[in-house]
């Protein structure tokens, strides 16, 4: 667990001195009050993680001091430490709020026991807290792959989970980054521990930082109390810097200082706190031209280049198209209410075809608009709508002698056939022309091999070829 921060509040000096001794001996940060009044002023500049109080002091009593600080910081833990302790008293402790009670003398080790059992119920809390506003934006963390590069991917993710180094992820937006640093999450020893996510692109500067490392109260207008950053959020756990490649000179400068000694201030605050957290960063950028160009820190490049592991395009890994055009609508047909849909030829062959400029978060939308606007239970090739882009084609070669497709004889003969069955006699009649050569057939087509071999493969399981 990070260093916090731990109130001490007695009147009796030889109590004080045992508790902040105790508690600066388990690693923590102490401030010792032997006013509850001064305890109260010093948490407006910072607030503490813990407060130990005496019960029994002149002025504002431990239980007064209690329901203070509940009042002001609801789920603030207090742990009450008394001589004069009943079965009423306790109760009543524990009514206005306080986490615990403890009869004094304590033996250090048994004070070391609440101490730590409290801090982590309160980094549990707001670890739960965080969890529950992320929960309807989280998705299933399955990963379709099928095709050689994703296979091999998740090999090396695997091998990169288990270690504590830094990994970048790259590659083109749409490809899946966030779920294969979920992916290396759920690999890693710190599987049991917060998945903290950040989008650096959607912040500006000053929220970017208080986003990650918090803020104290006052630190800045609207600042009406202290804020746990994402940092002390993922203590244990893993903090995924989506888009790394946005963030300014001035956060790359703060950032690099965690990567190197894991410890920040809170913006507004003096005080250093450290966590044990494991980052993973990603980007659509190209990080060394970046650096080329003088707009991200070379050292901080090479902090974040430990462990790389680059997610190819989809229309490189055309094997999980369909697989995850079946995934997408079987669970878009559950929330809808409809049956799985099955895909038609045509469609399967379209799907194929398209290039995909937005990869796997275009073909998902595809789909759910599909899904929606189809007949229930069937994909057909007119419920695919692609995007306005004139890069979603695959590209057309010619070689050799062509047909004039707009004679008025070839015209006649094409008309009223569909696209696909214009497709597969032509991809047919070139395999036939080039004696059963698919890698000829496909240059000629101004397809990939792949592809054609994909179409082969969905027409046979169709039984439309032999």
């Amino acid at each position: 667990m990070s260093r916090k921060l731990i109130y001490v509040v007695d009147d009796d000096a030889l109590s004080r001195d045992f508790l902040t001794e105790a508690t600066k001996a388990m690693g923590h940060e102490v401030q010792a009050f032997e006013q509850a009044d001064l305890a109260v002023t010093a948490s407006e500049r910072r607030v503490p993680d813990l407060v130990l109080s005496d019960v029994r002091m002149p002025g504002m009593n431990g239980m007064q001091l209690t329901r203070v600080l509940q009042d002001r910081y609801p789920g603030l833990p207090v742990v009450l430490v008394t001589a004069h302790a009943s079965l009423e008293s306790a109760v009543e402790a524990l009514r206005l709020g306080a986490a615990d009670f403890l009869m004094k003398p304590c033996s250090p080790d048994n004070l070391e026991v609440v101490v730590e059992r409290v801090l982590r119920a309160g980094q549990l809390e707001r670890e739960n807290a965080y969890l529950r506003g992320e929960v309807q934006s989280q998705r299933p963390d399955t990963i379709i792959a099928q095709s050689p590069p994703m296979v091999q991917l998740l090999r090396t993710a695997s091998r990169v989970a288990r270690s504590r180094g830094t990994v970048l992820i790259t590659g083109e937006s749409g490809t899946g980054k966030e779920r294969v640093a979920q992916y290396v999450h759920q690999a890693s020893p710190r599987a049991e521990h917060p998945f903290v996510r950040v989008n650096c692109a959607a912040l500006s500067e000053s929220l970017l930082e208080s986003e990650l490392f918090g803020h104290e109260k006052g630190s800045f207008t609207g600042a009406f109390q202290s804020r746990v950053g994402r940092f002390e959020l993922a203590d244990g756990g893993t903090v995924l810097l989506d888009e790394i490649g946005d963030i300014s000179p001035n956060m790359q400068a703060k950032l690099l200082r965690v990567l190197q000694e894991g410890e920040f201030e809170r913006v507004g605050g003096t005080n250093t706190l450290r966590v044990d957290v494991r980052v993973v960063a990603a980007t659509n950028r190209r990080l060394a031209d970046e650096v080329a160009a003088g707009r991200f820190r070379e050292d901080l490049y090479y902090r974040l280049h430990v462990l790389p592991l680059e997610v190819a395009p989809l229309r490189d890994r055309r094997e999980d198209i369909l697989p995850l055009a079946r995934h997408f609508a079987g669970t878009f047909a559950r929330q809808s209410g409809v049956p799985d849909p099955a895909f038609s030829v045509e469609a399967q062959e379209r799907l194929l075809q398209w290039n995909w400029p937005g990869n796997v978060r275009e073909l998902e939308n595809v789909i759910h608009r599909a899904v929606i606007l189809g007949r229930p239970g069937q994909i057909e090739e007119a419920d695919l709508v692609f995007g306005p882009t004139s890069d979603g084609s695959a590209p057309v070669r010619t070689s050799g002698q062509e047909l004039d497709l707009f004679h008025p004889e070839c015209a006649d003969a094409l008309a009223n056939h569909t696209m696909a069955n214009i497709e597969r006699v032509a991809i047919l009649a070139t395999l036939d022309a080039t004696g059963g050569n698919k890698t000829e057939a496909a240059r000629r087509l101004g397809l990939t091999a792949r592809t054609l071999s994909n179409k082969m493969k969905i027409w046979r399981q169709a039984g439309l070829v032999a």
